[in-house]
């Protein structure tokens, strides 16, 4: 039975849609949340898989949050023992980082639902070719990465331009956030210091507009999400049996 390590920052971003995904597989799942434990030191060595979530903190603030650069370690430790690594938000820019990429603030922050665009390698990618040509997906990030070197671009927005990117076989950085639902957007827009960010970033949209976007893009976007994380988890181990998507 394959077994994921997973890195949580906080409490308002789980695993969102990608928990029920894991768990219908069987795969045993340990959360280290960094929140509540931030001396933790895991290893990747009983693992199969990391999967790393986003969060409030940035890259280069490791002189306040220590915790980065222990799982800066793990990651390293990941890639260097041919594993899977998912990095979402926060965690691409970990990733992107731990391979010697600059992480740096973005000119406007992204919050909401952007048009994400792949690229030729993304149309093609085993993982997340499920997102074709063009998807509207949930962004909140105020910072970008760079390509790390040897790796491909698989996806841009309009005004980010690296917003995936893989490197080797099954190695993976989504600055979007596939695993949203609506409840979980709704649980961010409720959350003050996360209201704050929005109403400071001087997008030209509120919360009521992000609300009524979701209610027209979020169907879709679970439905790609579904494709997207069960190919990812097949780099991590098949299951013995695929779950029919939509059949929750």
């Amino acid at each position: 039975m394959p077994r994921i390590l997973v890195f949580q920052h906080v409490a308002a971003e789980p695993l969102g849609t990608l928990d029920p995904l894991i768990r219908r597989r069987g795969h045993r799942v340990r959360f280290v949340n960094f929140h509540r434990h931030p001396d933790a030191v895991p290893s990747i060595d009983r693992y199969r898989g990391l999967i790393v979530l986003g969060g409030p903190m940035n890259v280069d603030e490791q002189h306040l949050h220590p915790h980065l650069k222990t799982e800066l370690a793990v990651i390293e430790q990941a890639l260097a023992q041919g594993k899977p690594v998912l990095g979402i938000c926060l965690g691409a820019q970990l990733l992107a980082h731990a391979l010697g990429a600059p992480v740096r603030r973005h000119r406007q922050p992204e919050i909401g639902w952007y048009d994400l665009h792949t690229t030729e390698h993304g149309r093609g990618d085993p993982v997340l070719s499920p997102l074709g040509a063009r998807m509207p997906v949930f962004q909140w990030h105020g910072r970008t990465f760079e390509l790390p070197h040897g790796a491909h671009h698989l996806a841009r927005t309009e005004i980010c331009e690296n917003q995936a990117f893989r490197w080797g076989e099954s190695a993976y950085g989504f600055q979007f956030h596939l695993e949203m639902d609506q409840p979980l957007i709704e649980r961010w827009l409720s959350t003050p210091v996360y209201r704050d960010e929005l109403a400071n970033a001087g997008l030209g949209h509120d919360e009521n507009a992000i609300r009524e976007h979701t209610l027209t893009h979020i169907g879709a976007m679970q439905r790609s999400a579904d494709e997207v994380f069960n190919n990812f988890l097949d780099l991590i181990g098949r299951p013995a049996r695929r779950v029919m998507l939509g059949s929750r």
